[in-house]
């Protein structure tokens, strides 16, 4: 019974960190509704007529199409200045030389030959900068959300309407070549697809290889109406060398290339479209939020004069999103129906007219279909969710009807009227640009009060744990009388909480609900343990945390509600931890704490029986803290800067052994990351093998006897694979390519095989029983109630000696003839450190093949300072404990 009342225990508290887990993220990880609704030639967006010129014309739809086909060579990570040509520099300035910059020549030279054929623009893409979120954006024209971001490795089919979508109803033919992440998103949407893993991102030639396979005889056969490439030679580029290096020079001199062919081919009625869905930064990453990451190069060319008026010298900014409504009318089609971008106004120009007036009168049609779709969508969506700002709402619907109006009263009466067609322009673009920033704000708009209610809830199931641990050890504690009436109370709330949420009319949120039911069941458990326990002892009492731990930690929880802080964090943290060493040493000297590191040692159950004081050692415990304090340097020669720093610099260790110019230099950082992990095994190993922890016959000991090993020799093979993958052979680079994806694997399988043997058999001590002439000392000591001391408490030798007892109680009576049975127990002092850092030697591995090489000597100065620091604490724990154990020789 005792079991049962266990288990539904550790039920409630999963319950409570879930319910707070669930609060907190439902503030912080927004969402908002995807609609399915889609849009349709044959119902307008709004009322009237079809837009100006469209009357009467074959194909059109919401607008008469303007090409017939569109080349969409999507180059991922494209940053902006990677378009940019040279720069020119004066007398006796030196040049700026940049491998990626000039690299696209073929741009620059079209828009100087031909500057109304060609446009180059600096797009901006919306935050999270993950490539499914931008190809949502890139086709739904909606922005994405940040719980999205944490999909972009389980890719999901695209339920809003999109322009492939749209093709596809049209009859359009859609071929695809490049990324696989398409074929997860629009299933079956493409005549023709030839898809290519691009996981591995140390893999550069792969998919552009594929692509330029298919690319041109696909183009000469004609068979297709939109033709997408996305290329992934230059993001993976990026992650595996960083922009600045040669190679990236070469994969832009590629892409210039492919961007020439295609041009070549293309005939009147065609539009090209090259694109970056996003950029990176100077390390080669993306995903946040910073101006190297949301910049990225949108060039437009058709052989056909395209744009009145030449190119400007600086680049026009649009938002990446624009892209959607701008090439739906550019094609015939209708705009997607969640769309909120704004349609690029002067794609839509009448270049063959000369009258201005035709021009600005197309330009505002294209602009009030888009204000149209745009204002449709708002309506759906207000009145399926309320997360949009009402007051912004009607202010936003006035003015798109002053200017919807004013539109018609130009349809009727359109000469002489260029001054109002101006202002119906402004007015329609104030109105986009509006809502999207009215999106923006209301879809990354953080719960302030559920996140703090969830960390509340979280914070108060840990003090929950914590009163339970310290009840626990007491005699004839009970849970059963400690879940009643919680229970009771969560489900009581729960149900009032429901029945005034029906009553009032306000929707039932699963959510709200779970929270309502894990604060009403903790309530009452909170104001017992504070009437029962808080007036017999102080709450402090019971935290096992020493003081100057306990208080640097909660400087270190609060300075994360500072904004400064998180900025300067890499040099505060540092800071922090220093001190702390430095107060641990002083108080451990002051109040006589201190052990020689020989009373530290437990290969057998050796607790010392003596009764005198401990000795003070002052030169112990000052090593130790010497030791952390050079290892918290040492680690800060490997920094990251955070992007709210451009000013920091990130240090140049963090990227890949690829990236590094010159072979000798490649090979020593190998053998330095190589001997980083042997040194890292070796310390655990030698660790183990001090406190007898490698003597056990357990299936975790033998793993980490033989299986570490094993996992340390697959990493270094995997480092030497990806460092020189592109100097192998070519004969071997197909076996090179295939054991770079064996050898992660392999390494990850066992990691995960010794994790599940150490949850099987997590305990490591070596129990020996011997019959015959009966030792002066022996190890078999009755189970005595609660643990007498904090050595007993912290080494759980009297649950352990109760096992003892219980196992060898028959064989006790059996072997009474045979003499006295003398049972001995080893490896006591390390029970519960060895099952840790075992755990932590093994995750260590997975994390190591997802980082750069010469992330090792960081994990290794981690582990070096984990021991020290256990050591460090351990110091001021004496080990004289008063009873009846006695030390096996």
């Amino acid at each position: 019974m005792q079991k049962i009342s266990v288990l539904l225990f550790l039920a409630w508290v999963c319950f409570l960190f879930y319910a707070g887990i669930a609060l907190f993220t439902s503030g912080f990880l927004l969402t908002r509704l995807e609609l399915t609704n889609h849009s349709s030639c044959q119902e307008l967006p709004g009322p009237g007529s079809q837009p100006w010129g469209s009357q009467g014309k074959p194909g059109a739809c919401w607008m008469a199409s303007r090409f017939s086909r569109v080349v969409l060579v999507l180059i991922d990570a494209l940053r902006f200045d990677f378009a940019q040509p040279q720069p020119s520099h004066g007398p006796g300035e030196p040049p700026v030389s940049l491998p990626f910059l000039g690299k696209l020549d073929s741009l620059q030279r079209i828009l100087e030959i031909q500057p109304h054929h060609a446009k180059l623009y600096q797009s901006k893409a919306d935050p999270p900068t993950t490539t499914m979120q931008r190809l949502k954006a890139l086709t739904t024209g909606s922005l994405p959300t940040f719980i999205d971001a944490g999909s972009n490795f389980a890719s999901h089919a695209i339920v809003e309407d999109n322009l492939i979508k749209q093709l596809a109803s049209a009859g359009r033919r859609v071929v695809f070549m490049g990324d696989d992440t398409w074929k997860d998103l629009f299933p079956g949407a493409f005549s023709q697809a030839f898809f290519f893993p691009s996981f591995n991102v140390r893999d550069l030639h792969t998919v552009d290889n594929g692509i330029l396979e298919h690319l041109y005889p696909t183009m000469d056969s004609g068979e297709w109406d939109m033709l997408i490439a996305h290329f992934l030679g230059v993001d993976h580029c990026g992650h595996k060398y960083g922009p600045h290096h040669p190679e990236m020079a070469k994969k832009l001199s590629q892409m210039d290339q492919v961007i020439q062919g295609l041009v070549e081919r293309l005939e009147n009625d065609t539009l090209l479209v090259v694109i970056g869905d996003h950029g990176m930064t100077v390390t080669g990453d993306h995903g946040g939020d910073s101006e190297l990451e949301i910049s990225a190069a949108l060039f437009l060319y058709s052989p056909k004069a395209l744009f009145p008026g030449a190119p400007p010298e600086e680049p026009e900014v649009v938002p990446q999103i624009s892209l959607v409504p701008t090439l739906a009318l550019l094609l015939g089609l209708p705009i997607p129906f969640g769309n909120i971008g704004e349609v690029m106004a002067e794609l839509f120009s009448e270049i063959e007219d000369s009258q201005p007036h035709s021009s600005a009168l197309a330009q505002a049609s294209a602009l009030h279909l888009n204000a149209q779709q745009v204002s449709r969508f708002l309506h759906t969506y207000s009145a399926a969710t309320q997360d949009l700002q009402v007051k912004e709402l009607h202010r936003l619907q006035n003015l798109f009807s002053k200017a919807s109006a004013d539109y018609q009263r130009l349809l009727q009466s359109p000469q002489g009227a260029e001054a109002a067609l101006q202002t119906v322009i402004t007015e329609l673009q104030q109105f986009l640009r509006g809502v999207r920033a009215m999106c923006i704000q209301s879809w990354a708009r953080f719960s302030l009060g559920r996140m703090a209610g969830g960390a509340a809830l979280m914070a108060a199931a840990c003090f929950l744990c914590l009163l339970v641990s310290q009840w626990a050890i007491s005699p004839g504690f009970c849970f059963r009388p400690l879940l009643l009436t919680p229970m009771a109370c969560g489900l009581a709330g729960t149900i009032v909480c429901a029945g005034l949420l029906t009553t009032t009319g306000l929707k039932l949120d699963p959510v709200v609900l779970g929270a309502m039911a894990a604060v009403g069941s903790l309530l009452p458990f909170l104001w017992k343990a504070w009437a029962g326990w808080g007036s017999k002892r102080p709450l402090v009492a019971l935290l096992p945390i020493p003081g100057p731990v306990l208080l640097f930690l909660l400087i270190r929880f609060a300075a994360f509600f500072s904004d400064s802080f998180v900025v300067a964090e890499a040099r505060a943290t540092p800071f922090l931890l220093g001190s702390l060493i430095l107060l641990l040493v002083a108080q451990l000297h002051w109040e006589g704490k201190l052990l020689p590191s020989k009373l530290l040692t437990i290969p057998r159950l050796c607790f010392s029986a003596s009764a005198g004081p401990p000795r003070r050692n002052g030169t112990h415990a000052l090593g130790l803290g010497v030791g952390l304090l050079l290892c918290i340097r040492l680690a800060g020669l490997f920094h990251r800067c955070p992007e709210e720093t451009p000013a920091c610099h990130s240090s140049p260790w963090l990227s890949p052994l690829a990236s590094v110019v010159g072979g000798r230099a490649k090979n020593l950082w190998y053998g330095a990351c190589v001997g980083a992990l042997v040194a890292l095994l070796a310390a655990v190993r030698l660790w183990l093998r001090r406190y007898s922890n490698l003597k056990s016959p357990e299936p975790s000991v033998l793993f980490v006897r033989w299986g570490l090993p094993l996992m340390v020799l697959g990493t270094a093979a995997y480092w030497a694979l990806a460092s020189g993958a592109d100097e192998a052979p070519p004969r071997l680079r197909a076996l090179v390519a295939g054991a770079s994806v064996v050898l992660p694997r392999a390494v990850a399988g066992l990691a995960a095989s010794g994790l599940v043997l150490l949850l099987w058999r997590p305990v490591t001590v070596i129990v020996k029983a011997t019959t015959g002439a009966p030792r002066p000392r022996t190890v078999l000591t009755p189970f005595a109630g609660p643990p007498t001391s904090r050595a007993d408490l912290d080494y759980v030798v009297p649950q352990i000696y109760r096992h003892m007892q219980e196992e060898f109680r028959g064989r006790l009576e059996r072997t009474k003839s045979q003499g006295p049975l003398t049972v001995a127990a080893y490896q006591l002092g390390s029970v519960y450190s060895a099952a840790m850092v075992t755990a932590l030697t093994l995750l260590a591995f997975p994390l190591l093949l997802l980082h750069a090489e010469r992330i090792s000597l960081v994990f290794l100065l981690l582990f070096l300072q984990s021991f020290l620091l256990l050591h460090l604490l351990a110091a001021g724990i004496p080990i004289t404990t008063p009873g009846k154990y006695i030390s096996q020789p």
